[in-house]
């Protein structure tokens, strides 16, 4: 063979070989999640969750259809908003900076986004506590016309004609068939997933680590000026109350749901855990800092006809005690949790 047939042939040698690499399916990445990380947990010494998954069997297969689901954009009208979109995992599933959520086609709410986390031991959900199920939450968000604006119905549809979501149907609950109980049950486990007890308090609690001497300080002020509302470990009681913010209610909160007097401006008594992760503050996310919410608690308290006779009058505090109690609210950020790659985006 000469040189120039040598050559000619190499060349037809390279170029075969490129065309099949060209042609050459990439294989699927997926993370893994061995299924001893894809269980109920119930921190030792927590009371026991209202939903436990005795109805909707928790596998490491639905959990992934359901973190799939939280993060497409297909359940909104036009493709653009996910859950994920305004329940950020580095804030705590909340929505970092942003007094209220921007939704579809940049419509602006009324209310602030509340962080998402240890929500099997929620007895009701939403800011008025106007759906009493975690299984119908996401109903909410995907139809509210400045959030998602979408029919649940044509969600389905969506999800129907996706091969890849039929496949992970299948997987998850034996059939390709999507209905809205599946997909609800489905985005139920990953949120019911997203338990956070691991902070610095958590660690204290359990003997692992010790406090600083701010930090024990705001711990005992804490328990003394606010623990009536926030009650550890959940820090809430799960109350609906009005905590002095205005005299006119522009919204009712809880009023809307039950339509009483009694319950006008009165809002669900948020957990404080990671409350240094997901500002803005408040209903409506009017302060900007955990130093404007112990100020407004000190000094800025307004009288209403609801107002909580907790704060009735405000909660005297100097500026030693707020830095203290802010100190120790600091230490409720829980870094596993938001760091934790199984309830990262899987797009």
């Amino acid at each position: 063979m000469n040189k120039r047939n040598y050559i000619s042939l190499f060349s037809v040698f390279v170029i075969v070989l490129f065309a099949l690499q060209s042609c050459h399916v990439d294989p699927v990445i997926k993370d893994e999640l061995p299924a001893d990380n894809i269980r109920l947990i119930v921190p030792s010494g927590w009371p026991a969750p209202v939903y436990d998954f005795s109805t909707n069997l928790l596998t490491k297969e639905g959990f992934v259809l359901g973190r799939k689901l939280f993060y497409d954009t297909q359940l909104s009208r036009n493709n653009t908003i996910s859950c994920g979109s305004c329940h950020q995992q580095f804030a705590a599933f909340s929505h970092l900076d942003h007094a209220v959520s921007h939704g579809i086609d940049g419509l602006i709410g009324t209310r602030n986004a509340p962080g998402l986390f240890n929500l099997n031991w929620n007895t009701s959900f939403m800011w008025d506590g106007g759906i009493n199920h975690i299984e119908v939450q996401p109903l909410g968000p995907i139809a509210n016309v400045v959030e998602m604006d979408e029919d649940i119905n044509n969600v389905v549809s969506k999800l129907q004609g996706d091969a890849d979501y039929r496949r992970l149907f299948r997987e998850a609950f034996g059939t390709e068939t999507v209905t809205t109980q599946l997909i609800l049950k489905a985005m139920a486990q990953f949120q019911g997933m997203l338990v956070s007890y691991n902070s610095k308090y958590d660690r204290y609690s359990r003997g692992e680590t010790s406090l600083s001497t701010n930090e024990m300080n705001g711990l005992n002020l804490f328990q003394q000026k606010c623990n009536s509302c926030h009650t550890a470990p959940l820090f809430t009681n799960y109350q609906f109350m009005n905590n002095g913010l205005d005299s006119v209610f522009v919204d009712a909160g809880r009023g809307r749901i039950t339509m009483l007097a009694a319950d006008s401006g009165t809002f669900k008594v948020p957990s404080l855990r990671n409350i240094a992760l997901t500002r803005q503050y408040m209903h409506d996310g009017r302060f900007e800092t955990l130093e404007e919410v112990l100020d407004h608690y000190s000094s800025g308290v307004v009288n209403s006809s609801t107002i909580s006779a907790d704060v009735v009058g405000g909660i005297p505090l100097t500026a030693q005690e707020k830095a203290d109690i802010i100190s120790f609210l600091k230490t409720l950020s829980d870094y596993t949790f938001i760091n934790d790659p199984r309830f990262a985006d899987p797009f």
